[in-house]
């Protein structure tokens, strides 16, 4: 049987004799610490690792515990946050709890306030269990996006209306699964419709339904998605493609809680849970005249952003694995595994079509493996192959192509006057030329 993972504690405190003495009582207590001794470090920490709660000084020297909190409030919600201080008042307690502090305890730290404030936090979070958040189809060990599904547990049984926000092919739809599955409504349908992919003047019929005969080609009554979903979800992907006559209907749909199907006199009733997605910067569209803004409001009650591929790279190796085992299972043969040098490969792509994007190259390679091993030339190639292709530069050689860059700036300012040109970049001239030189730069062809 699996050993119960221990609770996560992040502790931040600029006090390092603290740091330890308190990391000791924490430890022995049956929790797993982890220590930093400022707020900006400990917000780089939550970039890449997960935590159940968070234990912090209120008074540090550039970042305070109370800015610390608003910056994990912003990113992390869910994340529960104690606060430790030695200038404990009644006022200070005030303003923690009226923003959103869990607990607030103060120097000399009393063990069995500490230890109860910690119980308790866990007892309402819960405890992570690593990659997977439980009854989801979601895979992932990054810190943002493990958070990302802390706030939709805890916004899954509310009825609120949550806008889905990413670039395509970040998983907009799995999201909204999960949101589903965590939901008051999660014996009921899941009904999904991709607004920008049906005809502008079929979608109306599509989501609220058309009495026979109500135009040309309606030979019978037909049930819309809104009807489809009762007593469960209705997911809107690429709502920001939705036309502006249909945004009106829409809105009146989430205000009156009632559809009227096309042809139709009488008004329906529905209990469905909204779950909306777009790729499009909905803020520019209002201003645009693209999209309603009251609509916007009715929908983006919540917003969650899902992050790109290439900003939680440690879900690569552990994704593309996945398909490569998926595709076996489909195909009933052993399942292939990536090597080294492949992996590597996969990784330092920058994935401009994210993770619909990495399982059509995994697909194209495990189908043209005849070992059991893919080779990091296979991986090259299918990249490669790829018009979206966008390869991330290696530092030095940014440094290279900036520096040739500024000289040839540089060289043009000043006419192609190299003396010139090296005063202008404060630079002896003897330097200058081993510059242009090094960077094979012809100075004539600038002039």
């Amino acid at each position: 049987m699996r050993a119960a993972s221990k609770p996560r504690v992040l502790l931040v405190d600029d006090d390092v004799s603290l740091l330890k003495l308190l990391t000791i009582r924490i430890e022995s207590n049956g929790y797993q610490v982890t220590t930093v001794d400022n707020g900006m470090t400990a917000l780089q920490l939550l970039k890449r690792s997960t935590f159940d709660v968070v234990l912090t000084d209120l008074r540090m020297d550039e970042m305070d515990g109370m800015a610390l909190h608003r910056q994990l409030q912003s990113r992390y919600p869910a994340l529960p946050v104690i606060m430790m201080t030695a200038h404990g008042s009644i006022p200070d307690a005030v303003e923690a709890t009226k923003q959103g502090i869990f607990a607030f305890i103060t120097k000399p730290i009393n063990k069995d306030e500490l230890f109860d404030s910690l119980a308790k936090a866990i007892e309402i979070h819960g405890v992570h269990e690593g990659r997977e958040i439980a009854e989801t189809n979601i895979i992932t060990r990054s810190g943002p996006m493990l958070h990302l599904l802390e706030q939709i547990k805890l916004l899954g049984p509310t009825q609120v209306n949550i806008l889905i926000t990413g670039a395509s092919g970040t998983g907009k739809e799995l999201l909204a699964q999960a949101i589903h599955q965590h939901s008051h409504v999660s014996d009921g349908p899941f009904v999904a419709i991709n607004c920008g992919a049906v005809p502008s003047e079929l979608l109306e019929s599509e989501l609220f339904g058309h009495k026979k005969g109500a135009f040309t080609g309606a030979v019978k009554d037909h049930q819309g998605l809104f009807q489809q979903a009762q007593r469960g979800t209705l997911f809107l992907d690429e709502i920001g493609d939705m036309p502006l006559n249909l945004q009106v209907k829409l809105l009146r749909v989430l205000q009156e809680k009632s559809i009227r199907p096309v042809g139709f006199q009488e008004e329906i009733p529905i209990d469905v849970r909204i779950v909306s997605a777009t790729h499009k910067n909905l803020s520019e569209a209002i201003i645009n005249q693209q999209f309603r803004e009251d609509l916007y409001y009715r929908l983006n009650v919540v917003n969650l952003k899902l992050p790109p591929l290439s900003e939680r790279r440690e879900d690569i190796s552990l994704l593309a694995q996945y398909f490569s085992g998926r595709i076996a299972k489909r195909m009933n043969h052993e399942e292939k595994r990536f090597a080294n040098d492949a992996m590597h490969a996969l990784v330092r792509y920058d994935w401009p079509g994210n993770i619909r994007q990495l399982q059509n190259v995994v697909e194209q390679v495990v189908a043209l493996t005849p070992s059991h091993i893919i080779s990091a030339q296979l991986v090259e190639n299918a990249l490669h192959s790829d018009v979206n292709h966008v390869e991330l530069m290696s530092l030095n050689d940014a440094k290279k192509e900036f520096e040739r860059d500024y000289l040839i700036n540089i060289l043009k300012i000043a006419a192609g006057n190299v003396a010139e040109g090296a005063k202008l970049a404060k630079r002896n001239r003897s330097d200058f030329y081993k510059l242009i030189k090094k960077h094979n730069i012809d100075v004539d062809s600038i002039i």
